[in-house]
């Protein structure tokens, strides 16, 4: 079976609607949500998207809460560099 979206990929099921321009926004947003991510606990790449914030490793059976579309969000980075950047300050000067 030939390929049948090569330039629209995901967002080809939308057809001609909603504007190039949005579509394209919404193909990043699609295929960042439905691909697979390392789990932080077992190392694998089997963790996907079971709903809204939820994902789930499925070879170790963890359920990680994170971002609507992306397993953690650029916010939820620097909170945890900025964290390890204190501890490890409080660390040094007691």
């Amino acid at each position: 079976m030939g390929k049948r979206t090569k330039k629209v990929g995901i967002t080809g099921k939308y057809g001609t609607r909603y504007g190039s321009t949005l579509r394209k926004l919404l193909r990043k947003i699609e295929v960042s949500q439905h691909s697979t991510y390392r789990c932080v606990f077992c190392g694998k790449d089997n963790v996907k998207r079971t709903c809204v914030g939820i994902w789930e490793c499925k070879s170790c059976r963890k359920v990680v809460a994170g971002g609507a579309y992306t397993l953690s969000t650029p916010a939820a980075i620097t909170v945890r560099s900025t964290i390890g950047r204190l501890r490890k300050a409080m660390s040094e000067s007691a």
